[in-house]
């Protein structure tokens, strides 16, 4: 992951749940991937630290469509309510 910005604590435990919930052939890339997203994001939109609605918007621009149900699955699982950050049910 890109070092310079923090985590929101609570966010980054969630990130570290859900990269976990991957295929283990896929988590290294995922967490790399998915964490350099979240902090551009944050870092594109000025924020101090990484925040829930970065990592979901990572996950969802790092996560190809095909794949996006099972994401949304685990968001739902980890009580993150994607749908208040604009993206379908």
């Amino acid at each position: 992951m890109e070092k310079g910005l923090d985590w929101d604590k609570p966010t980054q435990e969630k990130f570290e749940r859900l990269i976990e919930k991957m295929p283990f052939v896929l988590r290294g890339m995922a967490k790399q991937k998915v964490g350099a997203k979240a902090h551009a994001i944050a870092q594109a939109s000025n924020h101090l630290q990484i925040s829930e609605k970065d990592m979901v918007d990572a996950f969802f621009a790092e996560t190809p469509f095909g794949f996006q149900g099972l994401m949304k699955n685990d968001l739902i699982e980890m009580n993150i309510d994607y749908t208040k950050y604009g993206y379908p049910k």
